[in-house]
């Protein structure tokens, strides 16, 4: 089952979706942390690549009716050649919830 992720203002069609409520180390607080996997081909690759550099997200999942600023807690791809066409990589992405 896919689950619609925004990252800001790309959509995102997750599957493995997972949401989970961490405790923020040193307080009683619990924050936000979704982790999912995704496909891109090597035409979409560019657009993803510069918008995960940026690891300041604004994150929506309409859904879930979850939304949060966010970061990158993990990131992993089984591809490094998506700049070769016709290419497809798998992606995996933990955001966690940023605080102050």
């Amino acid at each position: 089952m896919e689950t619609a992720v925004w990252i800001d203002d790309k959509q995102i069609e997750a599957t493995d979706f997972k949401n989970e409520q961490v405790q923020l180390a040193g307080t009683e607080n619990k924050i936000n942390k979704i982790s999912f996997s995704f496909k891109v081909n090597s035409e979409e690759y560019h657009d993803v690549a510069v918008l995960l550099y940026k690891n300041d997200f604004e994150v929506r999942v309409p859904d879930l009716n979850l939304e949060f600023p966010a970061t990158i807690h993990n990131y992993a791809t089984d591809r490094t050649d998506l700049y070769q066409e016709g290419q497809i990589a798998d992606y995996y992405l933990e955001l966690i919830e940023k605080t102050n």
